[in-house]
């Protein structure tokens, strides 16, 4: 096969530059006439026999895959979480497919697992995390490695935690010497918040092992006695604990497990600490936003993800784990084709994988920390305009909220500009806003705060509300924003929806622009 003519790599990288500069132009999300199937009509029956000319296939970028794409990266993209991009992210993603090397062994591409084990270093120093987390430090046992999604690292930490639990119940008790390891399977519990992602549920279906979701406190956070009298329960009927999995920034209300007493719970009862950090991750780039870490010295292993805040593109999330050997007997097979003294393997489920280490090499070099850090501090500090900006919008709504029963409030928290509606609740994230917005809401007989506030998420709501009007919110604002509305959760009987301001082309001045439209929306819902 021949390489493409220059032409057609510079023709691709301009429709790329076009695309990106001009996405404001473009609706966020498909149009009416994109339904489910919508493709299968524009595209044949069978592939082609015979090639085609490129620049039919280039056309058909606009007419098939376009009108169905949802621009993550508009400044008008306010779902889900932070998906962000950028130039330096881009290269090195597009070197490494170029070279695409199957890295599944030191000796198939030695380059890709060293930067790999650089890269995970330089970061696991930069977000102050333990050195039993780093490849290179004499009293090191673990390391750490790039995964595809946090979901998928919570799943590796189960199994690394079954297998050592298995090994151990099989050791030390001589009832259990004998038995298949399926027998002392079946007993297996772990444990996370019930405010924890979706993806800990499925772990554990996939392990066959039980989750046992727990309640946190009232500021939504999983409390060290909770665990305690959980694991004792669970131990008087014959079942064995062997893992937490702790949240640090909850996909709800971006509530904080307690570390620090979570920790030596873990450390007395003998469990797998595994915290899944996978959207606040990012924010402990900078040491003032690092107070969530406290009792970090007790986990075994650590996920975040870069490709939310660190405008590292998707795939790509840091994972850690304290003993890498218990992660490797885990993984381990030894077919003659995968010899080698230098192998480095066995740290994931698959076997072959890619590049990723390039593309976080390049944003990290080309940012430095100080960009980074100030990356995430700039929203924070974007609370100073949004407070000028929206002091017409904010002290209109909050003056109809008293005669109306409606609760409006803004907020900026790193990087996520985030709305949140709880039965009518709006919030936007952001540290300095949110202290001020706490305490005017306390301050109101009005309404309630289901939620703690954590880094810049203030979460209220009032005091009675009904799913009625919730439901004509949500149906309205799927119709006149220019975003995407998404439910989330259900917190405390109330539910969620959140509209987030993820991307690095959304300002002030747009992000106003959809603040004030939301109030109007909510308040014609209401005379409706």
């Amino acid at each position: 096969m021949d390489l493409a003519p220059k032409w057609v790599g510079k023709e691709m990288v301009d429709y790329i530059t076009r695309y990106l500069t001009t996405i404001r132009e473009r609706k966020v999300t498909p149009g009416p006439e994109v339904k489910p199937g919508y493709m299968r009509e524009l595209l044949p029956d069978s592939a082609p026999t015979d090639p085609e000319d490129w620049d039919c296939i280039f056309r058909d970028i606009e007419k098939v895959i376009m009108p169905g794409v949802v621009h993550w990266q508009s400044p008008y993209m306010h779902a889900y979480y932070p998906a962000l991009t950028s130039w330096p992210s881009m290269l090195g993603d597009m070197l490494a497919d170029a070279i695409n090397n199957i890295g599944f062994t030191w000796a198939s591409s030695p380059a890709c697992t060293e930067l790999e084990m650089n890269v995970m270093d330089w970061l696991c120093k930069a977000l102050g995390l333990p050195t039993f987390f780093l490849h290179h430090h004499p009293d090191s046992t673990g390391g750490g490695i790039l995964q595809s999604t946090v979901s998928e690292s919570s799943l590796v930490a189960l199994l690394a935690a079954r297998k050592a639990r298995i090994q151990q119940e099989k050791r030390t008790d001589p009832a259990d010497r004998d038995l298949d390891d399926s027998v002392v399977n079946s007993r297996l519990v772990a444990y996370a918040s019930d405010q924890a992602h979706s993806s800990v549920e499925k772990a554990g279906l996939i392990s066959l092992v039980k989750i046992r979701f727990l309640p946190p406190d009232d500021h939504f956070s999983l409390r060290g006695d909770t665990l305690k009298q959980a694991i004792q329960e669970d131990r008087r009927r014959g079942l064995v604990p062997v893992m937490l999995c702790a949240t640090l920034g909850t996909t709800g209300v971006c509530a904080f497990d307690d570390l620090s007493e979570l920790g030596p719970v873990c450390a007395e009862e003998g469990l797998w600490l595994h915290v899944d950090a996978a959207y606040a991750g990012s924010a402990f780039l900078c040491p003032e936003l690092r107070g969530p870490l406290g009792g970090i010295e007790y986990a075994d292993s650590f996920a975040f993800n870069p490709s939310k805040w660190m405008m590292v593109h998707f795939d790509c999330t840091a994972f850690w784990v304290k003993d890498k050997y218990k992660l490797q007997q885990t993984f381990s097979v030894d077919p003659v084709y995968l010899r080698h003294e230098n192998s480095d393997q066995h740290w994931q489920i698959p076997l072959s994988r890619r590049f990723r280490s390039l593309k976080l090499w390049f944003v990290m070099r080309s940012f430095g920390l100080k960009n980074l850090q100030g990356h995430i501090r700039h929203v924070c500090s974007l609370s100073v305009c949004l407070s000028v900006c929206l002091s017409v919008c904010l002290s209109v709504c909050l003056s109809v909220c008293l005669s109306v029963c409606l609760s409006v409030s803004f907020s900026l928290c790193n990087l996520r500009c985030c709305i949140t509606v709880t039965d009518l609740c709006l919030c936007f994230q952001g540290v300095e806003m949110a202290k001020l917005l706490e305490s005017l809401v306390r301050c109101d007989p009005n309404f309630d705060m289901p939620a703690e506030r954590h880094l810049g998420l203030v979460v209220f709501c009032l005091k009675v509300c009904g799913l009625s009007l919730y439901c004509k919110v949500v149906l309205c604002c799927k119709v006149v924003l220019c975003c995407i509305v998404k439910l989330c959760c259900f917190v405390k009987l109330c539910c969620i929806v959140k509209l987030c301001c993820k991307v690095v082309l959304c300002c002030i001045v747009k992000l106003c622009c959809v603040v004030k439209l939301y109030c109007k929306v909510v308040l014609c819902c209401i005379v409706l």
